[in-house]
């Protein structure tokens, strides 16, 4: 083919990847595999994406959805998106040893829930059906919580008391579309409270800010995450609804080089639960592609560390670092 611009530069989005909660959940997969030894038992996913899951799981853990698939004595730990109340009833009873991966940041809006439902209030929660920490999230209730979608939902919801209703959302929302629904939800529900501070973590933030400043300046935008990625999926949408091209890759190999073809600057960023070496990955294929310089954009800084649970933080942090090289 002749005459087609090839990826000439890549301009990388800051920050991207990891954040504070994803490593604070594998660390604690990791610890506890260090301290008590295979297998370890996941309830779902640690996080959202493919290789990690793969590399845990040739390291030991074992990834499950029911309890009943995990034997008398084991250690369990709860995926970072949390559990409902029900499922930590059950571990209590099958007397696991269990270790919360839980993000504090879902943690602290379940207690906002569990603080509010006790002065009487009902609460909606804008999410996706479907997905881990919405489930978890109602399910610290068993009933006087509603899940909206989209705008269009709110009109449907019946509460008891207008005056005692407050709304919660998925940490890993558009930001735009959140901002959106609650709109929505405050034309219906004048009275209705607000979380203090706003449910969607600041890594979802930073990342959906990142990409609004990298996707004017590129031709094309590449999203490291897996498919089951809340976050990733939406910075691939907002992307594409500031006008650029966008598209998401679980790995390097996953990228298509007719998705290049005519667009010489390539915008690149990650997840919140992509590791930085997919994205090596992605800029090693890209250079293999043409692509000759990396550039990286001014972005914000971010120094946030979650404590692990006790009981795990007696391994020593280089010794968690050589189990992931």
């Amino acid at each position: 083919m002749t005459n087609v611009v090839l990826p000439q530069e890549i301009v990388l989005a800051e920050p991207r990847g990891f954040c504070a909660g994803v490593d604070r959940a594998i660390e604690i997969v990791e610890r506890a595999l260090l301290k008590f030894g295979a297998p370890i038992y996941v309830r779902h996913e640690i996080v959202h994406n493919t290789y990690v899951v793969n590399d845990l799981k040739a390291r030991g853990a074992i990834f499950i959805e029911d309890l009943e698939d995990v034997p008398a004595g084991a250690t369990l730990v709860f995926s970072a998106h949390g559990v409902s109340q029900a499922v930590r009833q059950e571990a209590a009873e099958r007397g696991f040893q269990v270790f919360d991966a839980t993000c504090p940041l879902v943690t602290k809006v379940h207690v906002e829930v569990a603080k509010l439902h006790k002065e009487g209030y009902e609460f909606i929660m804008i999410g996706h059906k479907g997905h881990p920490e919405v489930e978890g999230t109602m399910g610290q209730l068993s009933a006087g919580i509603y899940l909206v979608e989209e705008a269009a939902d709110v009109a449907h919801v019946r509460v008891k008391d207008p005056a005692r209703l407050a709304v919660v959302t998925q940490t890993t929302l558009s930001v735009d579309d959140a901002a959106e629904i609650l709109a929505a939800v405050k034309r219906h529900f004048p009275l209705v409270r607000e979380p203090k501070q706003q449910d969607i973590c600041y890594a979802t933030q930073n990342r959906q800010d990142a990409v609004k400043v990298m996707a004017p300046q590129v031709d094309v935008v590449i999203v490291v995450g897996s498919p089951t990625s809340s976050n990733s999926n939406r910075l691939r949408e907002l992307a594409e609804r500031l006008g650029t091209p966008a598209y998401m890759v679980d790995a390097a190999e996953d990228l298509q080089p007719e998705w290049l073809e005519g667009r010489s600057r390539v915008g690149l960023t990650a997840g919140a639960s992509a590791p930085d070496v997919l994205v090596q990955a992605v800029i090693t294929r890209l250079r293999a592609m043409g692509a000759t310089a990396v550039r990286s954009l001014a972005g914000v800084e971010e120094h946030v560390r979650f404590p692990l649970p006790l009981g795990l933080g007696d391994k020593s942090m280089a010794e968690v670092s050589s189990s992931r090289s």
